[in-house]
Protein backbone atom coordinates (compact mmCIF):
# COMPACT_ATOMS: atom_id res chain seq x y z
CA UNK A 1 0.00 0.00 0.00
CA UNK A 2 1.51 3.18 -0.88
CA UNK A 3 2.18 6.04 2.25
CA UNK A 4 1.03 9.51 1.51
CA UNK A 5 3.25 10.96 4.47
CA UNK A 6 4.62 13.46 2.24
CA UNK A 7 2.57 13.39 -0.92
CA UNK A 8 0.85 16.72 0.86
CA UNK A 9 -0.29 18.50 3.99
CA UNK A 10 -3.71 17.38 2.71
CA UNK A 11 -3.62 13.61 3.55
CA UNK A 12 -3.02 14.00 7.36
CA UNK A 13 -5.17 14.16 9.46
CA UNK A 14 -7.17 16.81 11.66
CA UNK A 15 -5.28 17.90 14.51
CA UNK A 16 -6.74 16.81 17.89
CA UNK A 17 -7.52 19.98 19.04
CA UNK A 18 -9.70 20.25 15.97
CA UNK A 19 -11.75 17.21 16.57
CA UNK A 20 -12.08 18.28 20.17
CA UNK A 21 -13.81 21.74 19.54
CA UNK A 22 -15.57 19.63 16.49
CA UNK A 23 -17.27 17.54 19.43
CA UNK A 24 -18.28 20.37 21.87
CA UNK A 25 -19.59 22.41 18.64
CA UNK A 26 -22.13 19.37 18.31
CA UNK A 27 -23.67 19.30 21.34
CA UNK A 28 -27.71 21.25 21.19
CA UNK A 29 -28.74 23.45 18.57
CA UNK A 30 -27.57 26.29 16.58
CA UNK A 31 -28.64 29.04 14.05
CA UNK A 32 -27.63 28.12 10.72
CA UNK A 33 -25.63 29.63 7.75
CA UNK A 34 -23.09 31.36 9.97
CA UNK A 35 -25.73 33.25 12.78
CA UNK A 36 -24.31 30.84 15.73
CA UNK A 37 -22.32 31.50 18.83
CA UNK A 38 -19.95 28.75 17.62
CA UNK A 39 -19.27 31.19 14.53
CA UNK A 40 -19.33 34.59 16.08
CA UNK A 41 -16.88 32.80 18.50
CA UNK A 42 -14.23 32.04 16.03
CA UNK A 43 -14.43 34.90 14.18
CA UNK A 44 -13.75 36.82 17.30
CA UNK A 45 -10.59 34.71 17.84
CA UNK A 46 -9.34 35.31 14.27
CA UNK A 47 -10.02 39.17 14.86
CA UNK A 48 -8.26 38.73 18.21
CA UNK A 49 -5.32 37.04 16.42
CA UNK A 50 -4.38 39.17 13.62
CA UNK A 51 -5.42 42.42 15.99
CA UNK A 52 -7.82 44.06 13.32
CA UNK A 53 -11.78 45.06 12.90
CA UNK A 54 -12.67 42.65 9.90
CA UNK A 55 -15.57 40.72 9.07
CA UNK A 56 -14.86 37.00 8.90
CA UNK A 57 -16.59 33.85 7.44
CA UNK A 58 -15.82 30.51 6.49
CA UNK A 59 -15.65 28.43 3.18
CA UNK A 60 -14.90 24.56 2.79
CA UNK A 61 -12.93 25.09 0.38
CA UNK A 62 -9.22 26.98 -0.48
CA UNK A 63 -10.27 27.35 -4.22
CA UNK A 64 -13.37 28.74 -3.48
CA UNK A 65 -12.49 31.22 -0.80
CA UNK A 66 -10.10 33.01 -3.46
CA UNK A 67 -12.04 32.59 -6.03
CA UNK A 68 -15.17 34.23 -4.70
CA UNK A 69 -12.83 37.21 -2.99
CA UNK A 70 -11.44 38.13 -6.26
CA UNK A 71 -14.69 37.81 -7.94
CA UNK A 72 -15.64 40.77 -5.07
CA UNK A 73 -12.42 42.89 -5.85
CA UNK A 74 -12.31 42.68 -9.81
CA UNK A 75 -14.84 43.48 -11.95
CA UNK A 76 -15.48 40.73 -15.01
CA UNK A 77 -13.60 43.41 -17.52
CA UNK A 78 -10.59 43.40 -14.97
CA UNK A 79 -7.78 41.38 -13.89
CA UNK A 80 -5.52 40.03 -10.76
CA UNK A 81 -2.04 40.80 -10.72
CA UNK A 82 -0.52 37.28 -9.37
CA UNK A 83 2.80 35.03 -9.42
CA UNK A 84 2.78 32.59 -12.58
CA UNK A 85 2.88 29.74 -9.99
CA UNK A 86 0.94 30.79 -7.49
CA UNK A 87 -2.39 28.59 -6.76
CA UNK A 88 -5.23 30.80 -8.72
CA UNK A 89 -3.17 30.35 -11.47
CA UNK A 90 -2.26 26.84 -11.90
CA UNK A 91 -4.05 24.84 -9.87
CA UNK A 92 -8.11 26.18 -9.41
CA UNK A 93 -9.14 25.57 -13.10
CA UNK A 94 -9.98 28.66 -14.02
CA UNK A 95 -12.04 29.72 -10.97
CA UNK A 96 -11.27 33.12 -10.35
CA UNK A 97 -12.13 33.74 -13.90
CA UNK A 98 -14.99 31.41 -13.90
CA UNK A 99 -16.62 33.32 -10.23
CA UNK A 100 -15.62 36.54 -11.49
CA UNK A 101 -17.63 36.07 -14.95
CA UNK A 102 -14.39 36.34 -16.73
CA UNK A 103 -11.86 38.28 -14.29
CA UNK A 104 -8.33 38.04 -15.77
CA UNK A 105 -4.76 37.16 -14.48
CA UNK A 106 -1.67 39.04 -15.04
CA UNK A 107 0.67 36.54 -14.39
CA UNK A 108 4.57 37.82 -12.89
CA UNK A 109 7.41 36.08 -12.50
CA UNK A 110 9.86 35.76 -9.41
CA UNK A 111 12.60 33.26 -7.45
CA UNK A 112 10.98 30.87 -5.12
CA UNK A 113 6.90 32.04 -5.79
CA UNK A 114 7.78 35.71 -4.86
CA UNK A 115 6.81 38.16 -7.20
CA UNK A 116 9.99 40.21 -8.33
CA UNK A 117 9.13 44.13 -7.49
CA UNK A 118 10.37 44.84 -10.94
CA UNK A 119 7.76 42.51 -12.90
CA UNK A 120 4.82 43.98 -10.61
CA UNK A 121 6.08 47.61 -11.65
CA UNK A 122 6.16 46.94 -15.04
CA UNK A 123 2.71 45.70 -14.61
CA UNK A 124 1.40 48.38 -13.18
CA UNK A 125 3.17 50.78 -15.63
CA UNK A 126 0.98 49.39 -18.28
CA UNK A 127 -1.35 52.12 -19.38
CA UNK A 128 -5.29 50.87 -19.20
CA UNK A 129 -6.71 50.51 -22.77
CA UNK A 130 -9.71 48.92 -23.86
CA UNK A 131 -8.31 45.77 -25.54
CA UNK A 132 -7.19 44.32 -22.32
CA UNK A 133 -7.61 43.67 -18.62
CA UNK A 134 -5.67 45.85 -16.46
CA UNK A 135 -5.34 45.28 -13.11
CA UNK A 136 -7.54 45.87 -10.21
CA UNK A 137 -6.34 43.54 -7.79
CA UNK A 138 -2.91 42.32 -6.45
CA UNK A 139 -2.73 38.11 -5.08
CA UNK A 140 0.19 37.14 -3.06
CA UNK A 141 0.78 34.42 -1.24
CA UNK A 142 2.19 33.55 2.31
CA UNK A 143 4.35 31.21 2.16
CA UNK A 144 4.99 30.36 -1.43
CA UNK A 145 4.03 27.60 -3.68
CA UNK A 146 7.34 26.82 -2.64
CA UNK A 147 7.57 26.77 0.59
CA UNK A 148 9.55 30.70 0.53
CA UNK A 149 8.67 33.14 2.76
CA UNK A 150 7.80 36.55 2.30
CA UNK A 151 8.94 39.02 5.30
CA UNK A 152 6.78 42.42 5.81
CA UNK A 153 9.57 44.18 4.35
CA UNK A 154 8.79 42.30 1.27
CA UNK A 155 5.50 41.87 1.27
CA UNK A 156 5.45 46.03 1.68
CA UNK A 157 7.54 46.32 -1.56
CA UNK A 158 4.69 44.51 -3.63
CA UNK A 159 1.66 45.92 -1.34
CA UNK A 160 2.43 49.75 -1.40
CA UNK A 161 2.77 50.44 -5.07
CA UNK A 162 -0.32 48.38 -5.83
CA UNK A 163 -1.95 50.34 -3.22
CA UNK A 164 -0.87 53.45 -4.67
CA UNK A 165 -2.06 52.40 -8.30
CA UNK A 166 -5.59 52.23 -6.64
CA UNK A 167 -5.55 48.35 -6.35
CA UNK A 168 -7.01 46.23 -4.17
CA UNK A 169 -4.99 43.41 -2.36
CA UNK A 170 -5.66 39.80 -1.72
CA UNK A 171 -3.26 37.60 0.42
CA UNK A 172 -3.67 33.68 -0.39
CA UNK A 173 -2.49 32.39 3.08
CA UNK A 174 -3.16 28.71 2.99
CA UNK A 175 -0.10 28.04 4.48
CA UNK A 176 -0.06 31.07 6.79
CA UNK A 177 0.55 29.02 9.59
CA UNK A 178 4.11 27.97 8.13
CA UNK A 179 4.76 31.58 7.89
CA UNK A 180 4.06 32.34 11.30
CA UNK A 181 5.88 29.60 12.68
CA UNK A 182 8.50 30.51 10.46
CA UNK A 183 8.69 34.75 12.13
CA UNK A 184 5.76 36.35 10.20
CA UNK A 185 3.79 38.49 12.47
CA UNK A 186 0.26 37.95 11.14
CA UNK A 187 -0.36 41.29 13.06
CA UNK A 188 0.93 42.96 9.88
CA UNK A 189 -1.27 41.73 7.41
CA UNK A 190 -3.93 44.98 9.05
CA UNK A 191 -0.63 47.12 8.68
CA UNK A 192 0.11 46.42 5.26
CA UNK A 193 -3.60 47.40 3.91
CA UNK A 194 -4.56 44.10 2.79
CA UNK A 195 -8.12 44.18 2.05
CA UNK A 196 -8.98 40.25 2.12
CA UNK A 197 -7.32 37.71 3.91
CA UNK A 198 -8.16 34.10 3.10
CA UNK A 199 -6.76 32.26 6.21
CA UNK A 200 -6.19 28.23 5.71
CA UNK A 201 -7.52 25.71 7.87
CA UNK A 202 -7.04 22.76 6.25
CA UNK A 203 -3.58 22.48 5.15
CA UNK A 204 -2.99 24.02 9.33
CA UNK A 205 -4.35 20.74 10.04
CA UNK A 206 -8.03 21.11 10.33
CA UNK A 207 -11.19 18.92 8.99
CA UNK A 208 -12.06 21.38 5.77
CA UNK A 209 -12.27 25.18 6.34
CA UNK A 210 -11.17 28.47 5.16
CA UNK A 211 -11.72 32.18 6.76
CA UNK A 212 -12.54 34.75 4.87
CA UNK A 213 -10.93 37.45 6.83
CA UNK A 214 -12.55 41.11 4.77
CA UNK A 215 -10.52 43.70 6.27
CA UNK A 216 -12.22 46.01 3.85
CA UNK A 217 -15.68 45.84 6.11
CA UNK A 218 -16.99 47.39 2.79
CA UNK A 219 -16.59 43.77 0.67
CA UNK A 220 -18.95 42.50 2.79
CA UNK A 221 -22.18 44.14 1.41
CA UNK A 222 -24.38 41.43 0.14
CA UNK A 223 -21.13 38.59 0.53
CA UNK A 224 -23.40 36.14 2.34
CA UNK A 225 -25.46 36.44 -1.05
CA UNK A 226 -21.81 35.85 -3.09
CA UNK A 227 -21.35 33.09 -1.03
CA UNK A 228 -24.79 31.56 -1.53
CA UNK A 229 -24.37 31.90 -5.17
CA UNK A 230 -20.85 29.77 -4.96
CA UNK A 231 -22.02 27.24 -2.84
CA UNK A 232 -20.19 28.09 -0.08
CA UNK A 233 -23.15 29.77 2.56
CA UNK A 234 -23.34 26.15 4.77
CA UNK A 235 -26.56 25.50 6.41
CA UNK A 236 -24.45 23.93 9.49
CA UNK A 237 -21.84 26.58 9.51
CA UNK A 238 -20.88 25.81 13.04
CA UNK A 239 -18.66 22.98 11.54
CA UNK A 240 -17.09 24.97 9.42
CA UNK A 241 -16.06 27.71 12.67
CA UNK A 242 -15.70 25.22 15.44
CA UNK A 243 -12.40 23.81 14.22
CA UNK A 244 -10.66 27.76 14.33
CA UNK A 245 -11.75 27.53 18.18
CA UNK A 246 -9.81 24.71 18.21
CA UNK A 247 -6.65 25.71 16.52
CA UNK A 248 -6.39 29.27 18.21
CA UNK A 249 -7.45 28.49 21.36
CA UNK A 250 -4.32 27.76 22.95
CA UNK A 251 -2.12 28.77 19.18
CA UNK A 252 -2.16 25.00 18.08
CA UNK A 253 -2.52 26.56 14.98
CA UNK A 254 1.23 28.21 14.76
CA UNK A 255 2.65 25.52 17.19
CA UNK A 256 1.76 22.58 14.91
CA UNK A 257 3.14 24.32 11.99
CA UNK A 258 6.11 25.03 13.77
CA UNK A 259 6.40 21.08 14.21
CA UNK A 260 5.91 20.28 10.28
CA UNK A 261 8.49 23.06 9.10
CA UNK A 262 11.02 21.42 11.94
CA UNK A 263 10.31 18.09 10.06
CA UNK A 264 10.90 19.96 6.78
CA UNK A 265 13.99 21.22 7.88
CA UNK A 266 15.29 17.43 8.92
CA UNK A 267 13.97 15.84 5.71
CA UNK A 268 16.18 18.73 4.02
CA UNK A 269 19.52 17.57 5.93
CA UNK A 270 18.67 13.99 5.43
CA UNK A 271 18.01 14.04 1.78
CA UNK A 272 20.37 13.14 -1.00
CA UNK A 273 18.67 14.56 -3.86
CA UNK A 274 19.47 18.77 -4.17
CA UNK A 275 17.66 20.94 -2.10
CA UNK A 276 16.22 23.59 -4.94
CA UNK A 277 14.24 26.21 -2.79
CA UNK A 278 14.64 27.80 0.26
CA UNK A 279 13.50 25.77 2.99
CA UNK A 280 11.42 28.51 4.93
CA UNK A 281 8.18 26.49 6.04
CA UNK A 282 6.94 22.72 5.71
CA UNK A 283 8.50 22.24 1.89
CA UNK A 284 11.36 20.76 0.41
CA UNK A 285 11.32 20.73 -3.39
CA UNK A 286 14.80 18.36 -4.73
CA UNK A 287 15.70 17.63 -8.12
CA UNK A 288 14.79 13.73 -9.34
CA UNK A 289 14.94 12.21 -13.07
CA UNK A 290 11.66 10.45 -13.93
CA UNK A 291 12.96 7.27 -13.49
CA UNK A 292 14.28 7.74 -10.41
CA UNK A 293 10.61 9.31 -9.28
CA UNK A 294 8.87 6.29 -10.61
CA UNK A 295 11.19 4.02 -7.99
CA UNK A 296 10.67 5.57 -5.77
CA UNK A 297 6.28 5.68 -6.22
CA UNK A 298 7.17 1.43 -6.53
CA UNK A 299 9.18 1.52 -3.31
CA UNK A 300 5.55 2.70 -1.66
CA UNK A 301 6.19 6.25 -0.98
CA UNK A 302 4.15 8.79 -3.34
CA UNK A 303 5.12 12.49 -4.20
CA UNK A 304 4.67 14.73 -6.91
CA UNK A 305 6.40 15.52 -9.11
CA UNK A 306 5.48 20.37 -9.04
CA UNK A 307 5.32 22.85 -11.32
CA UNK A 308 8.77 23.61 -11.95
CA UNK A 309 9.82 19.96 -12.92
CA UNK A 310 11.03 19.14 -9.12
CA UNK A 311 9.54 16.66 -7.10
CA UNK A 312 7.87 18.31 -3.62
CA UNK A 313 7.96 16.86 -0.57
CA UNK A 314 5.37 17.94 2.14
CA UNK A 315 5.76 17.61 5.84
CA UNK A 316 2.80 18.57 8.23
CA UNK A 317 1.28 18.68 11.75
CA UNK A 318 1.57 14.83 11.81
CA UNK A 319 4.67 14.32 10.18
CA UNK A 320 6.66 12.36 12.64
CA UNK A 321 10.78 11.73 12.88
CA UNK A 322 10.29 8.49 12.62
CA UNK A 323 8.28 9.16 9.29
CA UNK A 324 10.89 11.22 8.32
CA UNK A 325 13.85 8.74 8.25
CA UNK A 326 12.05 5.76 6.98
CA UNK A 327 11.51 8.28 4.16
CA UNK A 328 14.95 9.40 4.33
CA UNK A 329 16.34 6.09 3.77
CA UNK A 330 14.38 5.25 0.87
CA UNK A 331 15.81 8.51 -1.16
CA UNK A 332 19.33 6.85 -0.39
CA UNK A 333 18.15 3.40 -1.28
CA UNK A 334 17.30 4.98 -4.57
Amino acid sequence: MARYDFASDNTAGAMPEVMQALTAANDGFAAGYGADHVSKAAGDAIRALLDVDAEVRFAASGTAANALTLAALAAPHEAVACHEHSHIATDETGAPGFFGAGVGLITLPGASGRIEPAALAEALARPDQPHWQSAAALSVTNTTEYGALYDEAALKALIEPAKAAGLKVHLDGARLANAAASGFDVKAVGRLGVDVLVLGGTKAGSTPTEAIVLLDKSLSRRFGARLKHGGQLTSKARFLAAPWLGMLEDNAWASRAGHANAMAKKLAALSPFKVVHPVEANAVFVEMDEPTLKRLHKSGWFVYRFIDGTVRFMCSWATTDESVEAFAAALKAL
